[in-house]
């Protein structure tokens, strides 16, 4: 069972993909004025919703504010690599996708997410082992971005990249110590974005499949970004370099 808590990801949830929702959990005397979409969409799409007095849905979700509200949903699928490559190979316009080499920290996972949804990006990859997963903290923070966007789960990075290095897809890395400033780079081609683990960055066989490893130029006194951050920026100057063309 998997569950995802607080209203805004229960609504983005219901919106996205309602199949996915087996029953609704609210707190009992929780005001109903923020959940009118949230029960509307139950009754069309015919989902349970039962009200639970909220120590027990706090027992359930200890150290989570799920603000009184929570979905009950089968558990969260991964795409496989050849699924996201499939899923890509018509795209015309130049596309990007993510990938996190083993990025731990799930309020940074969260944030990429819903920061790459925004930024339409085609999919996101991360490892199995010692990485961050689609959990209940990462539905509840990304607000349910999660379902928006393919999210691919591999056994080697390295491998992976060097597959989509073979469909023509530009391996682009990211480091601070790199040469190229990433306003340098021309991002009007389709690639994949490599951000690394936010103590020690990409690892030495993912940089090794790398086309080109790219930096943001520092300008002030402080000279490192959390890795949600850097991944705003990054792809907002793809985005900006490919509308101006």
């Amino acid at each position: 069972m998997l569950t995802v808590p607080g209203i805004r990801a229960v609504t983005e949830l219901l919106r996205a993909n309602p199949s996915q929702v087996k029953e609704i959990w609210i707190v009992k005397g929780k005001k109903l004025f923020r959940l009118e979409e949230v029960i509307q969409i139950c009754e069309r799409e015919d989902i349970p919703v039962y009200f639970k007095d909220s120590k027990d849905i706090s027992l359930l979700l200890p150290n989570i504010n799920h603000q009184g509200a929570v979905a009950i949903v089968s558990e969260f699928r991964y795409v496989s690599l050849d699924e996201l490559i499939k899923k890509i190979k018509a795209q015309k316009d130049p596309l990007t996708i993510i990938a996190l080499d083993h990025i731990t920290d799930e309020g940074n996972f969260a944030s990429i997410l819903r920061t790459a949804v925004f930024f339409g990006t085609k999919g996101v990859i991360i490892p199995k082992k010692r990485s961050v997963s689609v959990s209940a903290q990462v539905l509840k923070r990304s607000s349910g971005a999660c379902f928006y966007i393919p999210i691919v789960r591999v056994t080697n990075m390295a491998r992976a990249l060097e597959k989509l290095s073979q469909q023509d897809l530009w391996i682009i890395g990211t480091s601070p110590e790199a040469r190229v400033s990433l306003y340098e780079f021309d991002w009007n081609r389709d690639v994949v974005l490599v951000l690394g683990n936010e103590q020690k960055g990409i690892g030495h066989s993912v940089q090794k499949i790398c086309h080109e490893i790219v930096n943001i130029p520092v300008y002030g006194a402080i000279d490192s970004l959390n890795v949600a951050v850097s991944a705003g920026i990054f792809l907002s100057e793809i985005m900006r370099q490919r509308l101006k063309d």
